[in-house]
């Protein structure tokens, strides 16, 4: 398989170590993790911290090995082959766990390295792996210095009773906010082998960046060992490719998705999950991500009435009811009319802002043209009825989010065909679970209409979101000459996102750039690339 991020001759790839222990039925610890970095294409550094005899039924011993055995290990890769990443499995001892805590601190010394704890506190056959010093040491040593932490819940109730007996957390929601008290940046409860989510396999994503159910159809197999140990070092291997951890983890759930689909029998009792590539082109394994705490999947969005879902072709952002007017005449069948709210909007304001969209509306509906509307929805709801099937709205991530659960869902009960802003992948989720009319992916090429601390998306991303969202998708940011937008038609978006490019005079350029879009049709598609590329600077 070919990675975006394939070394050059004599170049390593990410490095990531996983101190975890060895299972000697092949399925779990140090042999999943191998699998895992692999369908990744990372390289991992197995270092053994303990011994286990066990068989797919069940563990029979465990042997730690010497708390100067796991050093001597970590001081010989220190220096030749210092990681990217380092993702703990089965630590059987306290003493093991002060080991990684201080070799974390000295190689943070040198460099950045992110730390994923997956805390293995018993086997999938009910074996116990760590006494009450060592749950301590977990608490007290490892998670504040942890980049990620991924627990099961059983896990994470233990790891909340020895922070404190009396605390009565029982959500996952609310375990994974008290151990975010420890330090830890970002945590996924993983609850895939929860009895209670029914249809759904569903993990509590708590992360700087975002929060909620990071749901996919649960895989029925009782093939299921290694699981954990998978998602933890999937999520260390898109750590190390730098991605931040939100992101990580939507990766993270893809891989393992892929590896449970694979698994299969090696013994009496449950055989391993297997790690294969091909799990970032897989549509079918695109996770939808909650915008609370509330699971709720909207499976019955509206589609675009009177307009075919594939064909916005190119998408006019304005900001006047004049420019509505301009373009609209000028052919553009589908305008964006963006009216920033100011700091202090007062009834004159109000006033003025209704009167535009009005305007706006009529000039759409003459022209047979979608006007849609940016952030006004109620506005927009309350005029919907004059001019049906003429109006949309666009929203952006944070605007939703602000919402709240009542907020959102009288949005969708106004029936409004949505398009949804999205600049990573855990926004592509979390746009996804609301089934839009449509994703706008960006920025495609840096721009500045306002400012992003987004990496430009380019044309990879841009083909990977089309392949991906499983709605339509448009291009926005940046593209102001014809050519770009030839080879954003090329990637199968279904709209090209145009503003300053319009010009003075839109009746001589919207032409010009509707033939452009046209080419980019009729060209060969673009590759849609084995994985997407990080979009934020870890």
């Amino acid at each position: 398989m070919n990675f975006p991020w394939a070394p050059a001759p004599g170049h390593a790839r990410p490095i990531v170590w996983s101190i975890a222990g060895n299972d000697s039925a092949g399925g779990a610890g140090l042999s999943a993790d191998q699998r895992a970095a692999q369908a990744f294409g990372v390289h991992l550094c197995p270092v053994v911290a303990a011994v286990t005899a066990q068989s797919s039924t069940g563990v029979t011993r465990i042997d730690a090995v010497s708390s100067k055995t796991l050093d001597a290990q970590l001081h010989a890769l220190a220096a030749d082959m210092p990681p990217a990443v380092i993702k703990t499995g089965l630590l059987a001892s306290a003493a093991h766990v002060l080991t990684v805590a201080r070799c974390v601190e000295k190689l943070r010394q040198r460099a950045p390295v992110a730390l994923v704890v997956d805390p293995v506190l018993r086997s999938s056959t009910g074996a116990s792996f760590a006494a009450d010093d060592v749950l301590d040491a977990y608490v007290r040593e490892l998670l504040p210095r942890a980049t990620l932490t991924t627990p099961n819940e059983a896990e994470a109730r233990r790891l909340v009773a020895a922070l404190d007996p009396s605390v009565g957390a029982t959500t996952a929601p609310a375990l994974a906010r008290r151990l975010r008290a420890t330090g830890v940046q970002a945590l996924a409860v993983t609850g895939g082998d929860s009895t209670g989510q029914g249809a759904h396999a569903m993990d509590w994503l708590d992360t700087q960046h975002a929060s909620g159910w990071l749901s996919l159809p649960r895989i029925d197999t009782r093939h299921t060992h290694g699981t954990g140990c998978t998602f933890a070092t999937s999520a260390a291997a898109a750590l190390a490719l730098g991605f931040v951890p939100a992101d990580a983890l939507v990766l993270a759930k893809m891989a393992t998705a892929q590896a449970l689909r694979h698994g299969y029998a090696a013994g009496q009792g449950a055989g391993p999950v297997a790690s294969v590539g091909g799990f970032a082109t897989d549509s079918s394994l695109m996770p939808m991500l909650t915008w609370g705490a509330r699971f709720e999947i909207d499976s019955d969005s509206p589609t675009h009435p009177g307009r075919a879902a594939a064909d916005i072709g190119l998408y006019a952002i304005v900001d006047s009811v004049e420019r509505v007017a301009q373009v609209v005449a000028a052919g553009v069948r589908t305008v964006q009319l963006r009216i920033k709210t100011p700091d202090a909007p007062d009834v004159a304001w109000h006033a003025a802002l209704r009167e535009s969209m009005v305007q706006s509306l009529a000039a759409c509906a003459a022209a047979g043209a979608t006007l849609v509307v940016n952030d006004h929805w109620q506005l927009a709801a309350e005029l919907a009825p004059t001019h049906p099937g003429t109006l949309a709205v666009h929203l952006g991530q944070e605007d939703l989010l602000a919402l709240g659960d009542a907020g959102r869902a009288a949005l969708a009960a106004t029936r409004l065909p949505l398009g949804i802003s999205s600049h990573s992948l855990w926004e592509l989720a979390r746009a996804c679970a609301l089934k839009p009319w449509y994703v706008a992916c960006g920025p495609v090429w840096p721009t500045l209409t306002k400012a992003m601390p987004w990496v430009p998306q380019g044309l990879d991303n841009l083909a990977w979101w089309v392949h991906m969202a499983g709605v339509p998708v448009v291009a926005i940011g940046g593209i102001l000459d014809l050519d770009q937008a030839t080879q954003a038609a090329r990637s199968g978006a279904s709209g090209v996102c145009v503003v300053r490019g319009l010009g003075d005079l839109p009746t001589r350029t919207v032409p010009a750039w509707q033939a452009a879009i046209q080419a980019g049709r009729a060209a060969a598609p673009l590759p849609v690339p084995a994985f997407p590329h990080p979009s934020l600077n870890a």
